[in-house]
């Protein structure tokens, strides 16, 4: 089993950091779930992220 460090990042729309969290998953599916739960229960849905992968794929994007 694989665990990977993924970095979740929220913004408000004049740029200002909101969330900067990290988190690890197995797999960049399981990294998905967790993140869209976290800007969930965060009420961060709206706001723009990102959630990245250590390989710096976006998993998550939303502007």
């Amino acid at each position: 089993m694989i665990v990977r460090t993924y970095k979740l990042i929220a913004y408000e729309k004049t740029g200002k950091m909101i969330a900067d969290e990290t988190f690890t998953a197995e797999t960049d599916e399981a990294a998905k779930v967790i993140g869209q739960s976290m800007l969930e229960e965060q009420n961060l849905v709206e706001q723009t992220h990102r959630l990245a992968s250590p390989a710096g794929k976006l998993i998550l994007f939303h502007v």
